[in-house]
Formats: C-alpha cells, sequence, structure tokens
C-alpha cells in the first residue's frame, strides 16, 4: 500500500522564523522602485516645483515695471526695518529650557541662528529693492555671516555624529543645490545671480574634508581629539591661503568674474566658521559659569561693551568706508569683527539665550528660497526692475500706493518661497530615502543583514522546537 504524503500546515511561528529565502516561506524581495515608499510623494512634489517655475517665470517677465534704479530710497529702506523691529518685539517669545535646576545655557541655538538670517535677510531684500547703496559694507558682513554659519553648522554635526555617508551629501546637496539649478535653468538667468549658493556648497564640502581629516587623524594616528582637530583645521587653513592668497585663485575665472570676486570676498567666512564650531565647548563652558547658576551682571555687561567695542572698531575703521573697491580687499579679514560683537550682545544673559522672535524665526527658514526667488517675484528682468502690479505705482507714483505695490507683490513673494522650501525639504526627504534603498540593494548590505538574520533563526530553532512540545 503506498503511503500518502501529508503536507502539514505551518504554525504561525515557523512562518516567523522561517528564512527569507526559504521554501516555506513565499518570500519576494521587492525592487528598488517597489520599495521606494516616497515616490508619489517625490512625484507630486516635482508637479509642485514645476508649477512654481512658471509662475517664477512669469514673475520675472511682468510687465509693466520700471528700472529699479529709480525705487532708490533710504528713508523707507530704514522705515522697513523699523517696522521689522516692531514685529519682533511683538513676536518675542521666552523659551525656558526642559530642566529648570540645569546650568546648562545653549548659545546659537536653531530658534536663534533663524533669527539671526531673518532679519539679515530681510536687510538683504530690502537692500536690492530700494537700491540702498550706503548700506553695502553692512550688508556685506550679513552675507559673510550666512557663509560663516555653514562651516560653523557643519563642523558641529560631523564632529559629533561622524556622519560622511552619501546620504549626507545628497541631502545637503539637494537642499542647497536643487532649486536654484532648476529656477535658473527656467528663468534663463546666469548661476552667478545666485552666488551664495555655491559659496555654501564649496563651503559644505570643504567643512566635511577638513572634519573627516580630523577624526581621521584622531582614530588612525592615534592623536588627541584637541590635536588631531587643530591640525586639521589648520593643513585647511594652509590650503586656503595658497589658492586664495596666490595665482591660483585666477582659477576661478573659468567660471565667470563674479564667482572670482565672490569667493575671493568670503575666502575665510567658513573656514572661520570650523574654527569658531572647534572652540564652541569652550564657549558653552564660559557661558554656564557666566550665566548658568547666579547670573553675574558685571561680567553680562563687560561682554556688551566688548561687543559694541568690536562692533565700534569694525565701523570706524573699515565699515564707513563709502567707496566698497577700498573695503572689498580688506572685508574677508575684518568682517568678522562685527560678527563676533553682535554675539556677544545677542547672548549677554541667560534669558536673552533662551529668547527669539518666532516673526524672524519664520523669515529664517526659508531664506534659500526667498533669496533665490527675490530676483524673479519681487524684482524682475534679472533683478534690474521693479515689477508694478498696482497701477499708478511707478517710480512717480503716490508713496502709498507704491508701498501697496511692495507689499503685495512681498506677499506673493514670500508664500511662493515658503512652498519651494516645502517641495524642496520633501524632494530632498523622498530622495535620500531612494539612494538609501538603492545603497543596500546595489552595495550587497541587505544580503548581510539577511544574513545575520539567518544567524538569529538557527539560533532559535531550539526556542521553535521547545515551543511545538509545548
Amino acid at each position: 500500500m503506498q503511503r500518502r504524503s501529508i503536507a502539514r500546515k505551518l504554525t504561525p511561528l515557523e512562518m516567523e522564523l522561517s528564512p527569507p529565502n526559504s521554501p516555506m516561506k513565499d518570500h519576494h524581495n521587492p525592487t528598488i522602485m517597489e520599495a521606494w515608499t516616497g515616490k508619489k510623494e517625490f512625484i507630486l512634489a516635482q508637479l509642485k516645483v514645476a508649477v512654481i517655475l512658471i509662475i517664477a517665470v512669469i514673475g520675472d517677465r511682468w510687465e509693466p515695471s520700471y528700472p529699479r534704479n529709480d525705487n532708490h530710497n533710504m528713508a523707507l529702506f530704514w522705515i522697513g526695518h523699523v517696522v521689522l523691529l516692531a514685529a519682533s518685539i511683538a513676536t518675542w517669545t521666552h523659551t525656558p529650557p526642559r530642566d529648570a535646576s540645569s546650568n546648562r545655557v545653549t548659545i546659537l541655538s536653531r530658534h536663534q541662528t533663524e533669527e539671526w538670517k531673518g532679519w539679515m535677510q530681510f536687510a538683504f531684500i530690502m537692500y536690492h529693492y530700494y537700491r540702498a547703496w550706503s548700506a553695502y559694507n553692512w550688508i556685506r558682513v550679513f552675507v559673510s555671516s550666512y557663509v560663516w554659519m555653514t562651516g560653523f553648522g557643519n563642523f558641529l554635526y560631523f564632529d559629533k555624529k561622524k556622519d560622511f555617508s552619501i546620504e549626507r551629501v545628497v541631502s545637503m546637496f539637494i537642499r542647497i543645490n536643487y532649486f536654484p539649478l532648476l529656477l535658473s535653468w527656467a528663468t534663463g538667468v546666469s548661476l552667478d545671480l545666485y552666488y551664495v549658493v555655491p559659496l555654501h556648497t564649496e563651503g559644505f564640502f570643504m567643512t566635511l574634508a577638513t572634519c573627516y581629516l580630523g577624526i581621521k587623524l584622531e582614530t588612525n594616528a592615534g592623536m588627541s581629539y584637541w590635536t588631531s582637530r587643530i591640525a586639521a583645521i589648520f593643513i585647511s587653513l594652509a590650503l586656503h591661503v595658497a589658492f586664495f592668497e596666490t595665482q591660483a585663485v585666477d582659477f576661478l575665472l573659468l567660471f565667470s568674474k563674479e564667482i572670482h570676486f565672490r569667493f575671493q570676498a568670503d575666502k575665510y567666512s567658513a573656514w572661520i566658521g570650523i574654527l569658531c564650531g572647534a572652540l564652541m565647548k569652550k564657549a558653552l563652558e564660559y557661558m554656564s559659569w557666566a550665566y548658568g547658576t547666579v547670573h553675574r551682571p558685571r561680567v553680562a555687561w563687560t561682554q556688551r561693551i566688548v561687543g559694541v567695542g568690536l562692533i565700534a572698531i569694525w565701523y570706524f575703521e573699515f565699515g564707513c568706508m563709502t567707496d566698497k573697491y577700498q573695503y572689498n580687499p580688506v572685508h574677508p579679514y575684518v568682517f568678522v569683527l562685527a560678527m563676533i560683537g553682535w554675539l556677544m550682545i545677542r547672548n549677554s544673559s541667560k534669558y536673552t539665550t533662551e529668547c527669539h522672535s518666532t516673526f524672524l524665526e519664520f523669515l529664517g527658514r526659508n531664506t534659500l528660497e526667498t533669496y533665490v526667488l527675490q530676483f524673479h517675484l519681487f524684482m524682475n528682468h534679472q533683478v534690474q526692475n521693479i515689477p508694478i502690479v498696482i497701477p499708478g505705482s511707478g517710480p512717480d507714483g503716490n508713496i502709498i500706493v507704491k508701498t501697496l505695490n511692495m507689499l503685495l507683490c512681498g506677499t506673493i513673494f514670500v508664500s511662493v518661497a515658503v512652498l519651494a522650501r516645502k517641495v524642496t525639504v520633501s524632494t530632498q526627504n523622498t530622495f535620500v530615502e531612494l539612494v538609501t534603498i538603492a545603497r543596500k540593494k546595489l552595495w550587497g548590505e541587505e544580503e548581510e543583514e539577511n544574513d545575520h538574520e539567518d544567524g538569529k533563526l538557527q539560533e532559535m530553532k531550539p526556542m521553535v522546537a521547545n515551543a511545538e512540545t509545548a
């Protein structure tokens, strides 16, 4: 009599613990596109980007408009800053620490740096809109402060996280370059107009290389933390000097004269940011001593006076120069005086470190998008003209009508910039997810993970047998 084999139904525990490639389990290894959960979000983001680019092209070619030089008005430039100050005070917010008993004092928090970027960006845009030539030297300090933050923030990230992954590089490259590159292509303007974008990009990669070198000197060469970081930072400085202080800098002329000038104006800004990032621990120790447990009024006022003094030195020695061609050569070496002076005043008590303006923070979160879109929606014709949306707001129009036109264009411009930031971040996150999936698939990390899981399953087989017996 022939015996019939009877297939036993797998128990749930066997199904759960069977290897991924086991015949006991119907295993499907998804493709890269199948595993990419963010593809719909990515496609939707690209459709939104297309709409934004169409709006930017329409704005850039909008008529009627009039030459921007005819819009020079220093009075309105400063009145705008008075209004900004009122909005800042109205939205001033105090965020106490979670642990009230802690003596830790945080300086340059995300809230504060976004606030800082916010008011500098406002000044930068109004400088362009009202042709505020006399504020040129101040604007140069603000631009250099932006680039300084690139070195400072990325040093703190790399030094702490030690994350030099392809995901980190792709993420930052998309965040900085993706939208500006598309906007430059759609509007037909040179990327020179968005010169801050290549400055930030170079600053990011330079900081990455410096931090990577520092960590390798510590782990592979056996150097101490401070020795390795100081060595890496000064090797970076030596390379900067070898390039920017010699004829090698003329290599940048292969790109354009504008890039040649802009990179020299901020040749040490990101490097100084790295240096300040390395000294951040010492600065936090000082702040905890000065304002952590008890407030020291003498220390606070000394810090404020020194801060004001640094700004005064910069201004009376350099900032008051009326000829920008006289100021430009010294700017890379002296802007840090005004910047550090401001930071000393802004962080001169524990209370001020815990406060920020939510309105300025909002502006600061969208600085990249407001920077590039200002040339096409707030101004137009490659930043040469002022668009007229409300009739009668031309160069000879009523000041109230001109102000209403400015507010209307500004509202449209900021609204589109906020949307542009959202879709850029959406693109950034979903594309980085795709890169992660592709890396695991192509570099075999997924198989290594599966082998590791198989080993775990072999170890658990006795547990399965015992469970079935029970």
